[in-house]
C-alpha cells in the first residue's frame, strides 16, 4: 500500500512501481476544468447538430435534406424501426445522456452518494465505447446510397457543427479526471 504525502503546488505523486500518475496538487474542481468547458460547448452545438440538415440527398432529380432528428423519425415513420431507433439512440439519446451526465459529474459530484457517482461514471465509460458509432452509422448511410450513380450526397450545414460536436464530446471526456470524483472522502 502507498501513502500520498502532502503535495506543494506543482508537484506530482507517482507510483513507486510503475511511474504512473496518482495524485496532483492541483484541487478537483480546476482538473476538470477543461472536461467542463468541452462538455458546454458539446451541449451548446448539440442542438444545431441535430435540427439543422446533415445530409443532402439528390436522387433520380428529387433533392430532399435531413436531419439527424428528423432522419431517424422519418425512418421510424416509413417502417424502419430498427434502424430508426438505433440511429435515434446512438446519435441522440446517448450522447446527451453523456454530455449531461459529464456536465453534473464535473460540477456537483459530492451532490451525488459514492455508489452513484461510480455508476455513472462506469455509464459514461460504456458510452465511450459507442461514441463514434453515430458517425460510423452516417458514414455507412452515404457509402449504401452511393451506390448507385443515381444518388449524390452532400453534406449540410449541420455536418461541421455536429463534427465539432462529437470532437468536443471525444475532448471533454478525455480531459475528465474522474479521481476528482473522489478528492476530498476518506475511506
Amino acid at each position: 500500500m502507498q501513502v500520498l504525502p502532502a503535495l506543494a503546488h506543482g508537484e506530482v505523486a507517482r507510483c513507486v512501481r510503475c511511474r504512473a500518475r496518482l495524485a496532483d496538487a492541483v484541487p478537483a474542481g480546476e482538473r476538470n476544468a477543461r472536461a467542463w468547458h468541452a462538455a458546454c460547448a458539446a451541449l451548446l452545438l448539440y442542438p444545431v447538430a441535430v435540427t439543422l440538415p446533415i445530409l443532402h440527398f439528390e436522387r433520380l432529380g428529387r433533392a430532399s435534406e435531413n436531419s439527424v432528428l428528423s432522419g431517424s423519425l422519418g425512418l421510424i415513420q416509413e417502417g424502419e424501426v430498427a434502424l430508426g431507433l438505433v440511429v435515434f439512440l446512438c446519435s441522440i439519446v446517448v450522447p446527451l445522456g453523456k454530455l449531461v451526465t459529464l456536465v453534473l459529474l464535473v460540477r456537483r459530484p459530492h451532490g451525488w452518494t459514492p455508489a452513484r457517482r461510480l455508476r455513472a461514471w462506469r455509464a459514461l465509460e460504456l458510452c465511450g465505447r459507442f461514441g463514434m458509432l453515430d458517425v460510423l452509422l452516417v458514414s455507412i448511410l452515404v457509402a449504401w446510397l452511393e451506390l448507385g450513380s443515381w444518388v449524390e450526397v452532400t453534406p449540410g450545414p449541420a455536418a461541421v457543427a455536429f463534427g465539432a460536436c462529437v470532437l468536443c464530446s471525444l475532448l471533454a471526456s478525455a480531459w475528465f479526471d474522474p479521481h476528482a470524483l473522489w478528492q476530498g472522502e476518506r475511506a
